[in-house]
Formats: C-alpha cells, sequence, structure tokens
C-alpha cells in the first residue's frame, strides 16, 4: 500500500494519511505505539523524513559546558545533582567556563551549549554575566544555546522578574538560542511522582513561547522509559504540535531515553533499541510542523543513531565533548566524538551528511544532492535559516 509494506493491517488508514500529507490524530498516535510492526512505522517515518529533508542527515561540531551539578532540586530521575558539599559536588568559575568555551570554539564548534543544576548561591547577575563573557569570548559566528526553561524559571525566581523579562536579558546579553531539556513527560500525574520540583508542563511551554516571542529558537524534548504510558507520550507530543503550530520556534524534537542508573528510579529498566527507534519515529510521524528530529547519540547509543536515520531521524547531534548529565546516570557512550566519526557514520547509511550550526545554517555539505528538502524550498511548516555558505 502506497509503497509501505505493512505486517500490521490496522496501521493502514494512517498509513494513507502519511502518504497523502496528512496530519494524524492522538488516535492514530496511539495506535503506532500498540502496533508492533516496527518496520512498518519505520517505513512511513522515513517518508516522512525524506519529504521534509530530503537525504540530508545533519550533525554538528559543538561544545558541552554543565557549569555545576550543585543544584537546589533533587528530582528522582536525576543522577547529576548534588547538595554543597556533598561528595562529587563541583561548580566552574566564570573564567573556567569562558576557557571552555574558548577551548570549543578553537577546535571548530559552532554551538556552546550549556546547560546546569539549580545553584542555590549563584545571583542571576552571575548568570547574566555567564553568557556575555561565553558570547563576547566566542566569534559571532558561533551560537550560544544556553539554559533549560528549568534553568530560567530559576533565575526568574532568584531576581524576582518575569520570564519573558529574563529571557530579554539574556537575549541582551548574547544568548542565541534555548535548548529543549526539562519538558521530561507533560503528565501532571508522571510529573507528581518523579519531579514535582520542577517546572511545570504549562510554564515550560510558556517559557518557549516567549522565547520565540523574541525570536530566540529553541528545541524541545520528551523524557520516555521510566513510568509514563504510551497515552501520555502521545499527549505531549500533540501538545509541542500544537506549541508549534502557535508559535513556529521549535528547531527539532529529541526524544530523551530514560537512563535510570544512580537514580532513585534505578530499579527500572533501560529503554530498549526496539523502543528508541519506535519512538523516533513516532516523533516525526506526529510532529510534522517540526522541521528535524534529533537522535542524540549520547543517550541512544552510536548503533541506534545510525540505525535512525532509516526511522524518521534527520540529525545525529554532534561531537558533544565532555558531556556530564547522562554519563553520571550510567551513559556507556563515548563523551565526545569527532567530525569525521560522524561524516563516517552518516556516508554509511547512505545519505549526506551536512554541518550544520544550532540554527540549521549549513556548514558544509559532504556529497551530492539531487534536490532540496522540503523545508527549505518552503514547502514543510517551520523554520527556514540562511546559510553559513551555499550547499
Amino acid at each position: 500500500m502506497n509503497g509501505f509494506f505493512l505486517n500490521d493491517s490496522s496501521l493502514e488508514p494512517i498509513a494513507l494519511k502519511v502518504a497523502a500529507g496528512e496530519r494524524l490524530s492522538r488516535e492514530d498516535g496511539v495506535a503506532l505505539y500498540a502496533s508492533n510492526d516496527l518496520i512498518g512505522i519505520g517505513q512511513m517515518a522515513d517518508f516522512a523524513r525524506k519529504r521534509i529533508n530530503g537525504e540530508r542527515v545533519y550533525f554538528m561540531v559543538n561544545r558541552h559546558i554543565n557549569p555545576t551539578n550543585i543544584c537546589r532540586n533533587r528530582c528522582k530521575f536525576c543522577a547529576f545533582a548534588r547538595s554543597e558539599g556533598e561528595d562529587g559536588a563541583y561548580e566552574m568559575t566564570l573564567d573556567t567556563i569562558v576557557d571552555a568555551a574558548v577551548e570549543g570554539a578553537n577546535d571548530g564548534a559552532y554551538e556552546i551549549h550549556i546547560v546546569s543544576g539549580l545553584h542555590p548561591e549563584w545571583s542571576y547577575e552571575f548568570y547574566i554575566e555567564m553568557v556575555r563573557r561565553v558570547r563576547n569570548a566566542v566569534p559571532d559566528h558561533v551560537i550560544v544555546q544556553a539554559f533549560t526553561a528549568v534553568e530560567i524559571e530559576h533565575m526568574a525566581i532568584i531576581a524576582d522578574k518575569p520570564t519573558l523579562e529574563v529571557l530579554r536579558d539574556l537575549r541582551d546579553a548574547g544568548l542565541d538560542a534555548l535548548p529543549g531539556g526539562g519538558a521530561e513527560i507533560f503528565s501532571d500525574r508522571t510529573r507528581a511522582a518523579a519531579w514535582d520540583k520542577k517546572t511545570s508542563s504549562d510554564v515550560w511551554l510558556r517559557i518557549h513561547a516567549e522565547a520565540h516571542s523574541l525570536d530566540i529558537k529553541t528545541n524541545c524534548t520528551m523524557l520516555y522509559g521510566h513510568i509514563e504510558t504510551a497515552e501520555e507520550r502521545v499527549d505531549h507530543l500533540i501538545r509541542l504540535r500544537e506549541q508549534q503550530d502557535a508559535t513556529g520556534g521549535f528547531l527539532a524534537f529529541i526524544p530523551l531515553a530514560f537512563h535510570p542508573a544512580n537514580t532513585e528510579l534505578a530499579d527500572l529498566p533501560a529503554t530498549t533499541g526496539y523502543d528508541d527507534l519506535k519512538t523516533l519515529a513516532i516523533g516525526r510521524l506526529m510532529l510534522d510542523n517540526i522541521p528535524h528530529i534529533k537522535a542524540f547519540w549520547i543517550m541512544v547509543g552510536l548503533k541506534v543513531a545510525q540505525l535512525s536515520v532509516a526511522f524518521g531521524v534527520d540529525d545525529i547531534d554532534g561531537t558533544v565533548i565532555e558531556e556530564r548529565i547522562t554519563h553520571m546516570a550510567g551513559a556507556s557512550t563515548p563523551e565526545a566524538l569527532s567530525k569525521q566519526d560522524l561524516v563516517n557514520m552518516i556516508v554509511e547509511t547512505g545519505h549526506v551528511p551536512v554541518e550544520r550550526d544550532t540554527l540549521y545554517r549549513i556548514v558544509k555539505t559532504y556529497a551530492e544532492e539531487t534536490s532540496a528538502p522540503a523545508w527549505e524550498a518552503g514547502l514543510v511548516p517551520g523554520t527556514r535559516t540562511t546559510g553559513l555558505t551555499e550547499a
């Protein structure tokens, strides 16, 4: 049917919608999760990926900086956070943060990615100065992507300012983009059970909408593989899709596989490759208005990340360098990859490797293309950005 070879006939109505470019419903999303036809789901997601992004698979050279793991919130699912004075607690000085950013830029990074704990002693001015000093220390083409919505809310609390004003102050200091962390699952049930101190789903969505209103682009995420249900995953995707309909500022959706080691939920099993691929594929199928689906190789592993480009994924993230948060939760993946590693991974799948920056402006294309992706031609809802160099 329509080029899809389905082993589950119940997916045929969904396949018709996918082939026609129609939006999938909540019921369709639940049916996809209920189906065991992973290959059929993957074919549909691959079709949707090609329609949006052609044969391009993106990567980037980036540097992650996690300035501190001292955090006033001690969420049950987090292996990263420590209290002041606790064994393993650390905090970086502004000089050390800036030195790491400069080192990343000198190594060719197009993004400095800063995510941290909610340090109870750091002032609002400290965060603003962090952004200002990093922005001034790296070349103009390097994007400063910093602070989850949870951190933005924290800054608003300590400064007694509205989050919109916080975002404006950060933008004026040199902030270019927000990462998508902190969304977890938008279900009130799961938030109350696993991260009751964290930013509510309504506030997370509001902060990202405020960022979009200031022309600050953002990513969005979903933490899966813990205590959530398939229905709650689908509801999460639909809320992201509705937000994108309203503001259009999400660049990429990044499903984050839960790593239970060293957390209060350590008795839970890790996600399987089957669930990882299915979740990535369903993300592509449900989020028709978000241009990019990213497999964060740090969390899903190199092999699943490579396979994922046949399951709707068009981005495998970047070189990363010194990521701590997932590794403290038991991730066994490397802490960094070289640019050539990423190019080789993509070439082996038969796709076109495209080096990008945070805003999906093209740095370099590593092979010939037969045609431009639909999003670039303006045929798909989402953000159209201008390349740093011609592809």
